[in-house]
């Protein structure tokens, strides 16, 4: 875990529903905050300006480069803040580590900037041939080479259909398989696109966005552990909540939308009597939703920043008095 200071200011990526975040995290002063996935301090920027006199932030990612970037960007606000380079799995002991035990809202922002996107070092893009790694944090062990030259088809078949609720997954792992077999490792994503294209067929590459899209999605799910982080952290993320505390979660595919949504949910309702009895058990729920259905962008925001059409805005309180 690493301390990063503070220097000079930037200006950077665009956070998306800002305004909704805001208004959820409902952020009071005193009040300590918590942007779990910090990215480029976009919508650390925002709840800083909110900040009261004894108001503090905790910004978190396990990116290095972005960290890097969003303490340019916070510059002005170096007094309120501290930024940790570490995962948000870790979110408790990243509180202990710096006496903190509650806080008072916590942000999870689940997407990949465009920054990391259009990183030719990281093998996230389609359009371009790059090397295929894929990792948010070069720390982690296995790059999306790894997966694809040492899998079975069978366990490909399983990440491209679940992670990228791909159609033509057998299709495309059955290809991977025969191009490492006779050409050797695939060590590009100009190659690993190729072979995607060479899988589907020829009327269905011409529908639904680019044929590679969903396959570079799941291996990237796959690589980072996005979903087992997500599970890890929502419970963690409550615990660390104050009663009354905020959580914010956004997501940009229905499979994190989906695991947020069942969490709060669950959460929300603890009654264990039969569901045809009225309760006795008096047990309460841990959360109070605070969005009956997701939050979407509105039509001006998805305007002027076409990459915030998929995002879900999802929030609730920690049950119980301040």
């Amino acid at each position: 875990m690493l301390k990063v200071s503070i220097m000079g200011a930037a200006e950077l990526h665009v956070p998306v529903l800002v305004d909704e975040v805001l208004h959820y995290l409902n952020i009071g002063d005193p009040g300590i905050y918590v942007d779990a996935t910090l990215g480029d301090g976009g919508h650390a920027e925002a709840i800083c300006s909110r900040l009261g006199p004894r108001g503090r932030l905790i910004g978190i990612d396990w990116d290095a480069s972005a960290l890097q970037r969003a303490e340019e960007r916070l510059a002005p606000y170096a007094s309120k803040i501290t930024l940790i380079h570490d995962s948000y799995t870790n979110l408790r002991s990243i509180l202990a580590s710096l006496n903190l035990e509650k806080v008072d809202g916590i942000l999870l922002d689940l997407g990949v900037s465009t920054l990391q996107l259009l990183d030719p070092s990281r093998g996230f893009s389609f359009h371009h041939s790059e090397p295929l790694d894929m990792r948010m944090d070069p720390r982690l062990p296995l790059t999306a080479s790894d997966l694809v030259n040492s899998m079975p088809a069978a366990e490909l078949v399983r990440i491209f259909y679940r992670y990228g609720e791909e159609r033509w997954a057998r299709r495309i792992a059955a290809g991977i398989v025969r191009h490492r077999s006779h050409h050797g490792p695939i060590e590009t994503s100009g190659e690993l696109v190729e072979i995607i294209k060479a899988a589907i067929p020829a009327a269905a590459r011409r529908t639904g966005g680019h044929p590679a899209r969903r396959t570079f999605q799941a291996l990237r799910i796959a690589v980072n552990r996005e979903l087992e982080n997500i599970e890890t952290v929502l419970p963690e993320a409550v615990r660390c909540l104050a009663p009354g505390g905020r959580l914010c979660v956004i997501a940009y595919h229905s499979l994190e939308d989906r695991l947020v949504k069942h969490f709060m949910r669950d959460l929300a309702h603890r009654c264990v009597c039969p569901p045809q009895l009225p309760c006795s058990c008096g047990k309460e729920g841990e959360l109070v939703i605070l969005t009956r259905r997701a939050v979407t962008p509105a039509h001006d925001e998805v305007r002027r920043n076409p990459r915030s059409r998929s995002a879900r805005l999802r929030a609730a309180e920690k049950a119980g008095n301040r």
